[in-house]
């Protein structure tokens, strides 16, 4: 007889920023949570045991690497886990025109933005569709716009809402809920790591980690396709779709530079 793994939900970028509230809201669940900071992981795990719930499992790992999502799996059937939620929160951005930023950076945002969310998004498909699971992956509003000035971020984030809202159809009639989460700007080390100034969010649209979070959970919970977090964000989305793109492109790369 072959022993029952354990369902947990597997949540990436979970170091701080959206991930780390990710991981609190989703502190009803047994947490296995992954990103390449292991102390600051066990950090986030010791706070959410400290608040009565069991203690995350931490994975310390670096999902740019080819063979991130096999060490990942190999690590969880070690303990006997499978996941029943999946959660692509790993990601980074960086600021400035494609043709001066380094190549070799953008081409890692896209193995991570993009190659290791769609591995990680498939890999368990088994034991998500066995356990009528979900998939939370995040994306952003950029996702709806090209971006001049963070043309290459702007492009990973259209492939996420896209390979998501696919998926979302073909996995529903099997009982596998597939959300996409498009937040607009949310104050956390993001922005440091694109190279953005302190002023750089509109206030406006900024919303907090944990409302983002919030709004995410509740959003994969009720099996819902696409999750944008505040009024002036969806107003803004469904605005975007009827500007004209030259228009678009214009007014983005102003903005750009402003940062």
């Amino acid at each position: 007889m072959t022993q029952e793994k354990r369902p947990i939900a597997l949540i990436t970028g979970a170091s701080a920023g959206i991930g780390a509230a990710l991981a609190h809201e989703f502190a009803g669940h047994d947490l296995v949570l992954v990103a390449r900071r292991e102390q600051v992981l066990g950090a986030l795990a010791d706070a959410i045991a400290a608040k009565g719930a069991t203690r995350p499992t931490v994975l310390g790992a670096d999902l740019a690497r080819p063979d991130a999502t096999q060490a990942i799996a190999a690590a969880l059937e070690q303990r006997g886990l499978e996941p029943d939620v999946v959660v692509n929160n790993a990601g980074f951005g960086l600021l400035g025109a494609a043709d001066e930023l380094d190549r070799v950076e953008q081409l890692a945002m896209i193995d991570l933005n993009v190659r290791a969310l769609t591995d990680l998004s498939l890999a368990f498909i088994n034991s998500l569709k066995r356990r009528k699971g979900g998939i939370l992956n995040v994306a952003s509003i950029a996702a709806f716009m090209p971006g001049p000035g963070m043309a290459v971020y702007y492009a990973t984030k259209a492939y996420v809402l896209s390979f998501s809202e696919a998926l979302h159809r073909e996995l529903k009639p099997q009982g596998v809920r597939v959300t996409v989460l498009c937040p607009g700007p949310v104050p956390t080390e993001f922005q440091a790591r694109a190279g953005m100034g302190a002023d750089a969010l509109p206030g406006f649209l900024t919303r907090s980690a944990e409302e983002v979070a919030r709004d995410g959970y509740r959003g994969l919970m009720q099996g819902r396709r696409v999750v944008v977090p505040g009024a002036a964000n969806r107003a803004v989305t469904a605005a975007l779709r009827v500007t004209p793109h030259s228009l678009l492109l214009e007014l983005i790369a102003r903005q750009q530079r402003r940062r």
